[in-house]
């Protein structure tokens, strides 16, 4: 691969322009600008959601343009819209003015094989890689800027855009991967190449962690922030694996369901008491953990002399650290007491909470603010729900919006752009 990329200085210097080599790319392509529309037709089709890092924002990603929405209050803070087509993947650093774009759609004049890094301060694209085949995702975090290929990741420094690393995978279609995003530690999931594993690497400690979570394709994970732990379900998609990422151990097995099912997220809440898995089939599972993160007192750790020493000190072999008592929270089976007689599924936890949504669309969930959680559809809608944290059961709506339908949308002017 050889890639054309701005800025020799970094792009956060992004007033001086320059180019980069990097193994395995395609010829250099002149920066295309992004011309706005001002038509505000009805036609504009949704391509993608994503959360930022912190997940009290999301990216749309448009027929012709992009649009960034704050939680909570539900708001549309920003948006463009372009004559030149629009993006497939749209992806934020945290709240700041550069985001990452990639071109999709029948009518895009922007190729799904190269990624654009897109100053909105200074309206215009600061720095691109391009690929030969089509970018599956793009993960950033405030040092790092990672492509995912169908077959091989590429890790690059933010700040000189400098190829830092490559990993090689197993098939990857759904570009599946995930970054630690606490200042402390440096951590990437990715598949491995075979099937069930996740890779894991923590950058930091210059350690590379295979674990075998599934006997199917994986389908889908997440991280903690400070990526000591990690959360993954299968193609399969009825169970889901907790696993502390520094050893391998699996800590935790929930149950989503006795049916198949294509899981589209998973969501770990940041004190790691709930997680919350959404599917094809219609159903937002909230499940009670009994897991702690490893680094759960980081803040408190954050001086230097305390990075891997302390990483490595709270990552012993003993469960006993990573497991919280358990709170009975999540329901199971009247034949649990006979575990190990009967098969493995009356043993099973099962779901503490749920949400009902329209079945076969696809939707992304993220913890809110007091016992609530965020869900954003492919279909244009955001939900905002509650549960009860003591007795679970139905959660309630509690906020409903279409939001590509919305009327309320900020001015396009071109100020200091801050989401």
């Amino acid at each position: 691969m050889s890639s054309t990329v701005s800025t020799p200085r970094g792009i956060l210097s992004p007033t001086r322009l320059g180019s980069y080599g990097s193994p395995d790319a395609g010829s250099s392509v002149s920066f295309t600008p992004l011309e706005p529309d001002f038509n505000d037709g009805d036609e504009t089709e949704l391509h993608s959601v994503s959360w930022n890092q912190d997940y009290g924002c999301f990216a749309a990603g448009t027929s012709n343009g992009f649009r960034i929405y704050n939680c909570e209050p539900f708001k549309e803070t920003f948006r463009r819209d372009l004559k030149s087509g629009g993006f497939r993947i749209v992806e934020m650093l945290f709240r700041c003015n550069i985001l990452v774009l990639v071109g999709g759609g029948d009518n895009s004049q922007y190729p799904p094989n190269k990624v654009m890094i897109w100053d909105d301060h200074q309206t215009r694209c600061i720095g691109e890689f391009s690929f030969r085949s089509e970018i599956r995702a793009v993960k950033l975090r405030r040092d790092r800027i990672v492509v995912v290929l169908e077959h091989k990741i590429y890790i690059y420094s933010f700040m000189d855009l400098k190829l830092l690393h490559q990993i090689e995978t197993l098939s990857n279609p759904r570009g599946l991967c995930c970054l630690s995003h606490h200042q402390n530690t440096s951590v990437l999931a990715c598949p491995g190449l075979q099937r069930g594993q996740v890779r894991i690497e923590h950058f930091g400690l210059i350690m590379t962690k295979i674990i075998n979570a599934h006997d199917s394709h994986i389908a889908c994970f997440t991280l903690t922030m400070d990526g000591l732990l990690l959360a993954t379900a299968s193609t399969k998609g009825t169970l889901i694996r907790i696993f502390n990422t520094m050893d391998g151990t699996r800590l935790q097995e929930v149950r989503r369901g006795v049916d198949r099912a294509d899981i589209y997220s998973i969501a770990l809440s940041p004190n790691v008491q709930w997680l919350a898995v959404s599917s094809d089939k219609g159903t937002v599972h909230i499940f009670s953990l009994r897991v702690r993160g490893v680094g759960m007192n980081l803040s408190t750790h954050s001086n230097a002399s305390q990075g891997p020493a302390f990483f490595q000190q709270n990552s012993s072999n003993s469960l006993e650290p990573l497991i919280s008592p358990n709170t009975g929270a999540n329901s199971s089976s009247s034949l649990s007491f006979m575990k190990g007689v009967l098969p493995k599924y009356f043993s099973s936890e099962w779901s503490f909470a749920q949400f009902r949504l329209p079945e076969d669309t696809q939707f992304i969930t993220a913890f809110g603010s007091q016992n609530t959680l965020i869900i954003v559809g492919l279909d244009g809608s955001f939900y905002r729900c509650s549960f009860d944290p003591v007795n679970g059961g139905e959660m309630l709506q509690q906020e409903y919006v279409r939001f590509l339908k919305t009327d309320s949308r900020p001015g396009l002017s071109c100020g200091n752009t801050s989401f």
